[in-house]
């Protein structure tokens, strides 16, 4: 027996088609879940050196006083809301550490979009606030977001340090010439790939915290 079955039994047990879509829900979320594990070993087996060679470059620049901007669009807009609360307020006896979402200012993303377009709502922040030291961590699903890419070539000409979580084969993101680190999580499933990512900024966080 399932442990859907147990938690549900009732739904099981007049068989029929509720119990067939039960079933075959239940035999679906085994298979993600199984992906998902799968896909976060991958990624740690390929990128584990490379995190921690970006947890020290993370740690480098907070200890010179640089600061943490995070931004995506979407579902990865609330991960860069996550990424900064997580620096920012981590809990427990950690090290908080200053982080900004550039997608909570409501008024200044309405602002840019409409007065000049929604390609430079991180740019334009970047531009105003980054600085020479400072981090730019920008995540996608596709790589190919054009504001991730104006934010991008904006904070690598202050001399920021950058750091990009796509998805796929990474696609404009990939692309760019001078991205400090480039983490790219193999799925072309937008779902598995913010999954993953999410194990991606946590480890790299932990990991800045130790090298701290």
């Amino acid at each position: 027996m399932s442990d859907l079955e147990e938690l549900y039994p009732f739904l099981y047990s007049g068989g029929g088609d509720l119990g067939a879509v039960m079933a075959e829900v239940s035999g679906s979320t085994a298979e993600k879940a199984e992906e998902i594990v799968a896909l976060r070993r991958r990624v740690l087996a390929e990128d584990g050196e490379r995190m921690e060679r970006c947890a020290e470059h993370l740690a480098g620049a907070f200890r010179a006083g640089g600061r943490l901007f995070a931004f995506g669009n979407g579902g990865s807009s609330t991960d860069a809301q996550d990424v900064a609360a997580l620096f920012l307020n981590p809990g427990g006896g950690a090290r908080p550490l200053p982080a900004l979402a550039l997608t909570t200012d409501v008024a200044v993303m309405t602002a840019l979009s409409n007065d000049i377009g929604f390609e430079v709502v991180f740019a334009r922040q970047l531009g105003a606030f980054g600085r020479a030291g400072d981090i730019a961590l920008g995540l996608s699903t596709s790589g190919d977001s054009a504001n991730l890419i104006r934010g991008f070539e904006e904070a690598m000409r202050r001399g920021m340090l950058t750091i990009g979580l796509a998805g796929h084969t990474g696609g404009r993101m990939a692309e760019l010439d001078g991205l400090d680190h480039l983490f790219t999580v193999p799925s072309p499933s937008v779902h598995r790939v913010q999954e993953a990512q999410t194990t991606i900024y946590h480890v790299l966080w932990e990991l800045t915290q130790y090298a701290l």
